[in-house]
């Protein structure tokens, strides 16, 4: 029994060290994208043929940002006579009013601009769009989630990238508008940023296959309709049509130099939501996707190999979660059998994925900031912080992962967002945060309380080496713990 709790620690520490090793091979991408200085081509625009583009706003139950959508949309640079704005609006609530008045007072200011209804929320934000492409006339595509605020030249800057048929589809960075607002926001950018300046870049830059990120993009309109379309069997429908996309053999184009801001959640439950969808999502695409990616005959065994880690991110989670849980075991198979510490010696090599994880995400933070030493200071306690919530995300995140896999369906839950830009506006009056604590939230201070456990295991016996594993983990769980309760009682 002993042995066999060491070896599955051990494997699931070789999972994430091969998983970093690919995510180290992209920080050598984006490093070598920088060093030769590369860059995307594009041709200039050609005024007097400018394309007709569509764009797409899906919301639901947006009332809080869905005005500051619209002007941003409507002060687009780009000529009246060339764009329409559809408003696929699938709203039950106040939002519904809101849209319909700003969309009247817009039509009256000469924009080509719909607020589109469904009888039903089939296929959710997918449904939504698919619809909203019978009734286009554009060319391209342009998709704005509820929360972005799109800069007025945001398609003249998209456009000039479409140099050749092939490509199907150019996605701007999001850049956060509340970065700052709370320690929660400037983890998730963290995240959000080393995804799109060293995965999305150096993943574009190499061939591989990259994704779009729901929002922020435009679309070339045949593109999506040889692709076979939005579907939305996934929670993930912007994953799905892009891996769909490039096996039909179109190109898809990340800009680091195209900004799209948007609000980061701010709620702790909203935040879950939010990575409960993203997780589950992948793993339902994985699934749906991965065995005609390994089947591609055009596609490279490399390219082949970088998909996989892709699409199996997901899986991640339920490695860190029984990585974790399992440590306490080791912990005492090591204090019961001390000949099996050769083998702990062996796996510390592992442990090195610490070290590649935080040059990932070094690379990306100094990429986006201004430089400085107090930059430079304050990533490392950023990065620790995100470290031990990320491990304490994998229980929340697992069960996601694992519903994806096995294939069992859900909703698809809208993260709500608040419109706040910092800490002095609350949101006592807000209609979207959750009325109470949710079950897992006793779970994650049960699971608090065991790594608790281990650190008193680890000082009584004077066994160290899993130390610091269990204080992150103690501290991520509390804090995911406190952050909910906080939020919650932040509503009352």
């Amino acid at each position: 029994m002993a042995l066999f709790v060491i070896l599955l620690y051990g494997l699931c520490l070789l999972w994430i060290f091969f998983y970093s090793m690919s995510q180290l091979h992209l920080v050598w991408l984006y490093a070598r994208k920088y060093y030769l200085h590369k860059q995307i081509a594009k041709s200039a625009l050609d005024e007097e043929n400018l394309p007709f583009v569509t764009i797409q706003l899906p919301i639901y139950n947006e009332l809080y940002v869905v005005e500051d959508l619209l002007n941003a949309v409507a002060a687009f640079d780009y000529p009246k006579d060339r764009f329409e704005i559809q408003v696929l609006d699938d709203s039950n609530d106040e939002t519904v009013a809101i849209l319909a008045a700003k969309v009247k007072a817009l039509q009256e200011m000469g924009l080509q601009i719909e607020h589109i209804r469904r009888h039903d929320r089939v296929g959710f934000k997918a449904g939504a769009l698919a619809y909203g492409m019978t009734l286009a006339k554009g060319e391209f595509i342009a998709i704005f989630d509820a929360d972005f605020v799109p800069s007025p030249d945001f398609i003249r800057q998209c456009l000039p990238y479409f140099t050749n048929e092939q490509i199907g589809l150019v996605q701007a960075r999001w850049a956060h508008i509340n970065e700052n607002y709370s320690l929660l926001t400037k983890l998730q950018a963290l995240t959000l940023d080393a995804h799109f300046v060293v995965e999305q870049l150096s993943r574009n830059d190499a061939g591989f296959f990259i994704n779009f990120n729901g929002t922020a993009g435009i679309w070339r309109l045949s593109c999506i309709e040889s692709a076979g379309g939005w579907e939305s069997d996934t929670l993930t429908e912007d994953l799905d049509l892009s891996y769909r996309a490039q096996l039909k053999g179109w190109k898809l184009v990340f800009v680091d130099d195209i900004l799209a801001p948007a609000e980061l959640p701010v709620a702790m439950d909203a935040v879950k939501s939010q990575q409960f969808r993203w997780t589950k999502g992948a793993a339902e695409v994985a699934r749906k996707i991965l065995w005609k990616v390994l089947r591609a005959p055009k596609v490279s065994f490399f390219t082949k190999l970088m998909a996989c880690f892709h699409l199996l991110n997901s899986s991640i989670f339920i490695s860190v979660l029984i990585m974790s849980l399992v440590s306490l075991p080791t912990l005492w198979a090591l204090e019961a059998h001390p000949e099996y510490q050769i083998l702990m010696d062996i796996a510390s090599v592992l442990f090195a994925s610490f070290g590649i994880v935080a040059i990932f995400f070094w690379v990306a933070y100094q990429h986006t900031k201004k430089r400085s030493i107090r930059r430079f200071l304050l990533f490392f306690p950023t990065f620790l912080a995100f470290w031990a919530m990320s491990m304490a995300f994998s229980l929340h995140n697992s069960l996601a992962a694992i519903e994806g896999y096995i294939g069992k369906k859900s909703p698809f839950i809208r993260t709500p967002k608040f419109n706040l830009k910092t800490d002095k506006k609350g949101w006592k009056s807000n209609i979207y945060v959750a009325k109470r604590l949710g079950f897992l939230t006793y779970v994650e201070i049960l699971f608090a309380l065991y790594f608790l456990f281990g650190v008193v295991l680890a000082i009584y016996w004077q066994n160290f080496v899993m130390l610091p594993l269990h204080l992150a983990l103690v501290l991520g769980y509390g804090g995911i713990v406190c952050y909910s309760i906080l939020h919650q009682y932040r509503k009352a």
